[in-house]
Order: C-alpha cells, then structure tokens, then sequence
C-alpha cells in the first residue's frame, strides 16, 4: 500500500515537470528584484503559485499530448501512455492546480499576477499545444511566448504593473527560446517525425534551422543589453551578459560550421538552459548591489 501511494505520488511530481518548472522559477524570482525588495511571504506565494501553474499546464499538456506521448522514445512512459494513470484524472489534477494557483496569486500577491499567470497557462495549452504544435514549424516560436510569461508574473508582483522593462525580459526569453528549443528538436527528429509533429528541422532541414537559431541569436544579444542602456541593469549584469553571449554565439556558429553536429548541439541545449539561469541570475544580483 505505502509503496502505490509513494508511486502515485511520484506520478503526480512528474505530470507538473519540476525540472522545466526549476527554470521558470528562477526567470519568475530574478525579476522580482530587478522590480524591487520583496518580502519573504511575497517570494514564497509567487514561488508557491508560479509552481501550481506551470504544473498545471504541464499536467494539461500531457492530457492533451496523450494521443502522441507513446510514440515519442522520450514521453512513452509518461504517466497516461504508461497507463499508470487516466487521461481525465490527469486532466484533472491540471486545472485544480492552475485553479489552486489563480487564488493564491490573487489574493496574497495582486491580480494582475494572477492574470498574467493564468495568461501563460492559457497560451501554453490552447495556443502552443493545441493549435500550432501539430500545425506549423513556427510553433516553438509563437507558442514558445507561454515561457515567457514568467518575468512578467514576478516583476507584477512586485509593482503592480508591466513597464517596458518588463517587456524586456519578456523578449529575452521570446527569442531565446527558439535557438534552444531547435537544439533539442535536432536531436529528436525521428521522434517529432514518429508524432507527425512539424518542427521546424523535419520542414525547413537542417541547415536552415541552424540558419535561423543563429538568426534568433542576432536578436537576443542586442536584448540582453538594452536594459543596461536605459538604466534598469548596472555593469555587473552587463559584463555577465556579455560572457554568457560570447559562449552562446561560439556555440551556434561551431554548430554552423561543423559536419558532426550531435555532440555540439547536445551541448548547446544544455548549455542554453544555463545560460538563461545565470543571466536572469545576474540581473537579480546587479539590482541587489545596487540597492544595498
């Protein structure tokens, strides 16, 4: 008995993804400073409401993925096509979490945070899921906006308004996510294509996915640095910001120019996760210098 609770316990961490949650997290917090001081009760509801939401849209998204997630190397033991558990239960435990989420934002942080969470719970399923997942190779980069969502749910819960700064961290993650998402999708081709879905190596080749990552990366650099132009970073950010593009460049470009190409491009995935992590690192502890 004790081990079905502690197995089905374990289902239910996976449905929400905590190691995809881990980033959003850290892309929700960081910006709380860049906004302010929050206080610790503060911290701890948008930690507590930005986890219940992306785990409920994550929890919605393998429901609706279900039909896929069994042919797919990397989901087929996922908790639905494993058949551990049903497709409504999954369904579910999705919205009470996104449901749980919407209160506690609302009502301990302010409702506009709690909007704009459940704004991201929205676009993620019916928008990137639902509709262009399995319909354009453009996917990752319009839906890709539910990840984006995020900095703006901290930094409102702080100020109670989205400013252009705010914005800014908004398309840092919008163009980042391309060039990191297409690193996987190199690797996953024979998966995507097992699943019928469009991304955007099985339409446009190779090649030119590696074309447009770099593309991506053209537009995301000058991002990084404009906050520091208009005041809301300091030079601790920026110096951060400008290792972290080097290294980021380096790597699309050797990806670019090789024949060989897995190794790099495992490398860049994994090295793309990093890299938004200790940028929205370094924009948190720049703002806490600042204000000592």
């Amino acid at each position: 008995m004790t081990s079905a609770i502690s197995s089905f316990g374990r289902d239910l961490l996976a449905l929400t993804k905590p190691r995809i949650i881990l980033l959003l997290l850290v892309t929700t917090v960081a910006p709380m400073y860049v906004a302010g001081r929050p206080s610790v009760a503060l911290l701890v509801v948008v930690l507590v409401g930005g986890y219940l939401m992306a785990g409920g849209a994550n929890a919605v998204n393998m429901y609706f993925d279900r039909d896929i997630d069994d042919t797919m190397a990397r989901t087929k033991l996922r908790p639905i096509p494993s058949g551990r558990m049903s497709p409504a239960a999954v369904l579910a435990f999705g919205i009470a979490l996104a449901t749980a989420a919407t209160f506690l934002l609302a009502r301990f942080a302010n409702v506009l945070t709690a909007l704009l969470a459940l704004g991201g719970f929205y676009f993620y399923v019916f928008i990137y899921t639902r509709w262009l997942k399995r319909s354009s190779p453009q996917n990752i980069v319009i839906g890709g906006a539910a990840g984006a969502f995020p900095p703006l749910v901290g930094y409102a819960a702080v100020t109670n308004e989205v400013d252009l700064t705010a914005l800014f961290l908004f398309a840092i993650i919008f163009y980042w996510t391309p060039p990191h998402f297409w690193a996987l999708a190199l690797l996953k081709q024979k998966d995507y294509g097992n699943a019928g879905v469009p991304m955007a190596p099985l339409v446009w080749g190779e090649r030119e996915t590696m074309d447009q990552m770099l593309w991506y990366l053209f537009i995301l650099i000058p991002l990084t640095v404009l906050p520091v132009a208009f005041g809301a970073l300091g030079w601790l950010y920026l110096g951060s910001a400008a290792i972290l593009n080097a290294v980021f460049l380096g790597a699309v470009l050797k990806l670019r120019a090789t024949a060989e190409w897995k190794g790099i491009a495992w490398w860049l995935y994994r090295f793309s996760l990093l890299y938004l992590a200790l940028l929205f690192l370094a924009m948190a502890i720049d703002r806490v210098i600042a204000r000592p």
